[in-house]
């Protein structure tokens, strides 16, 4: 058991996803992995991501230390958003799942598990 931040986890990949878990935060990181974004950038990108689940997703992900938040100084006023060496750090495990995904899709490209499929995928590697 391990506690941290007033949690008890068993293992500490749950902390990692945690870090992830939230429909728009690995699409966040992964949009913020290629270049900074002002706000409504982040918004146009994520069709379906409203304004209010956008910035508590933003706001998680810059306490949790993965992205920054950089607010200038002018009218009106600027804020870009970009990754921390974290969030970069990050963004490996993220291209993983990513590639995951993409095989998962091939082997599996309909609702129905094949075990045979599953079977010659780990004989085939």
């Amino acid at each position: 058991m391990i506690e941290y931040r007033n949690s008890v986890f068993l293992c500490t990949s749950e902390i990692t996803l945690g870090l992830i878990s939230g429909k728009w935060k690995p699409l966040i990181l992964s949009h913020l992995s290629k270049q900074t974004y002002r706000f409504n950038e982040l918004l146009k990108l994520m069709p379906g991501a409203t304004q209010k689940m956008l910035t508590v997703q933003l706001r998680d992900l810059e306490n949790d230390g993965l992205i920054a938040r950089k607010v200038y100084a002018v009218v009106p006023p600027k804020v870009e958003y970009s990754l921390t060496q974290l969030g970069e750090a990050l963004m490996v495990i993220l291209i993983q799942l990513r590639d995951f995904g993409t095989d998962y899709m091939r082997l599996f490209p309909d609702d129905e598990l094949h075990p045979s499929a599953i079977q010659e995928h780990e004989v085939n590697g």
